[in-house]
């Protein structure tokens, strides 16, 4: 039905001709129902409805581009000056898909493109999305086809597929190991990119104060639990509130959230740097080169910070009046044990990068391949509750494959507090561990931390679109 009405609005707005605003005067007719002689949002909204386009934001940023008077709507020759200058992008764009030349797009072209964009898609997932342009049943698209498609949309290549499908900073569950966030180069010219750094630091700064009694408790669980000493979430919170109260479940948390600043930045500028050493100018990452450019980033980030990470653990298991504050916990820590102790736990720290990093960007592409191949004829918006489910399964599978090595960098970092004397290696550790406790030993404290992930994403995504609303980032 929608098909029908769409190519009914569009189809005599196809060909650049001397009736062309003619043509744009009748599409602009039908949207604009009050008849006062511009559209705004609200008719754009529900004319993008009515043929079909449901992309959240679409009508905003059509009217936020054209609208050349600041009036909030576009008039008819703004409506023509968008229409046209968008379609002179569309026929590069085409013609850039168009690979062979014949004045039609295929399967095959599809699939390199996508490729090209760092995204791999089956045979099958390309003839879905081709058969979403394609109205005349050839499984072909051809210029016009293409411009009906796309006309009225904001975007004007698949790059904005991938855009749909960018594993989002916003999913803070307070590990920062996974692959950095993929900023466009439109995104990287203006002001946006910064500004949905700072959401998603924002955004995880109040997660993690969120679930801090749950972070404290998987922490306080990984360094004392063990089979003869076993701590349950009831009586491991009993512990932490009878020996400081209900204030002490937060602690650790400021250090928590004052390090994701620096470590956002450091992570973002050195993901930079190490595509462009990857790949060739000009060239779209692909996405064995993106997870190498992540997990170095990463491993960047984490050395540059890593003093911090010892200092939360220090912090998150003192005992009342053991420390007067962060700095005092670092100064004693430097006159007792040396600059070393600030690297304890570095090496199972830097190897756990390669499975999180690894496996959450595999599951992720996994999960959105699958959305894709069933999907994507209706959309390639996947919405909101499809992302976030995606990037919250994918986050988990990282951190469960690199549970063990997080849990023995956590008791090397805090094993000064415990004994001074003892300083085990990460491979002794780990034999001693499953030796005493088994293997299940080395997932200790993975119930507080499956239990804070639901919660933790939800907050981060709140506080996320909120913060995009204030700081005036386009949707």
């Amino acid at each position: 039905m929608y098909q029908a009405l769409r190519t009914c609005l569009l189809s005599s707005a196809r060909c650049w001709d001397a009736d062309s605003e003619r043509s744009y005067q009748v599409l602009f007719d039908k949207i604009d129902t009050n008849k006062d002689g511009k559209v705004d949002v609200a008719e754009l909204r529900a004319g993008l409805k009515a043929m079909g386009i449901f992309r959240h934001g679409a009508a905003q940023k059509i009217v936020s581009t054209g609208d050349q008077n600041k009036d909030g709507c576009l008039d008819f020759n703004e409506f023509t000056k968008y229409l046209k200058e968008h379609e002179m992008k569309l026929l590069l764009t085409f013609k850039s898909l168009d690979r062979n030349n014949d004045g039609r797009i295929d399967a095959t072209e599809i699939q390199q493109a996508l490729a090209e964009l760092g995204m791999n898609v089956t045979r099958e997932g390309a003839l879905k999305i081709l058969q979403s342009m394609d109205i005349d049943g050839t499984m072909m698209v051809d210029w016009n086809e293409f411009r009906e498609h796309f006309l009225l949309y904001p975007a004007f290549n698949l790059e904005e597929i991938i855009r749909y499908w960018k594993h989002s900073s916003i999913l803070d569950i307070g590990d920062s190991l996974s692959i950095p966030d993929e900023f466009t180069e439109e995104e990287k010219r203006s002001d946006e990119w910064w500004k949905q750094l700072v959401a998603g630091a924002a955004a995880g700064a109040v997660s993690r104060t969120g679930t801090a009694p749950l972070d404290r408790l998987k922490v306080f669980m990984q360094v004392h639990s063990t089979k003869t000493n076993k701590i349950s979430l009831i009586g491991g919170f009993r512990q932490m509130i009878v020996e400081g109260g209900l204030t002490s479940l937060w602690r650790g948390n400021g250090i928590n959230v004052l390090k994701i600043a620096p470590e956002t930045a450091i992570k973002f500028m050195a993901y930079e740097q190490y595509k462009k050493l990857l790949t060739s100018d000009g060239k779209k990452i692909e996405t064995h080169k993106r997870f190498m450019a992540g997990s170095l980033a990463g491993a960047t980030a984490q050395t540059a910070i890593y003093p911090m990470e010892v200092l939360k653990t220090r912090l998150t298991l003192r005992k009342t009046g053991q420390y007067a504050g962060m700095f005092d916990c670092a100064k004693k820590i430097l006159r007792k044990e040396g600059v070393i102790a600030f690297y304890k736990g570095y090496i199972p720290n830097l190897i756990g990068i390669i499975p999180y990093a690894g496996i959450d960007l595999a599951v992720y592409e996994t999960l959105k391949n699958t959305w894709l191949s069933y999907h994507a004829k209706d959309s390639a918006n996947p919405g909101v509750l499809v992302l976030l489910g995606c990037g919250t399964i994918s986050s988990t599978c990282g951190q469960l494959a690199s549970y063990p090595l997080a849990l023995v960098r956590t008791r090397m970092q805090a094993k000064a507090s415990l004994d001074v004397s003892d300083q085990p290696s990460m491979s002794s550790l780990l034999r001693t561990i499953v030796a005493k406790d088994g293997f299940f030993g080395l997932y200790r404290g993975i119930l507080p931390n499956f239990m804070k992930v639901i919660p933790a994403v939800s907050i981060s995504y709140v506080v996320y679109e909120y913060m995009k609303t204030g700081l005036g980032i386009s949707k």
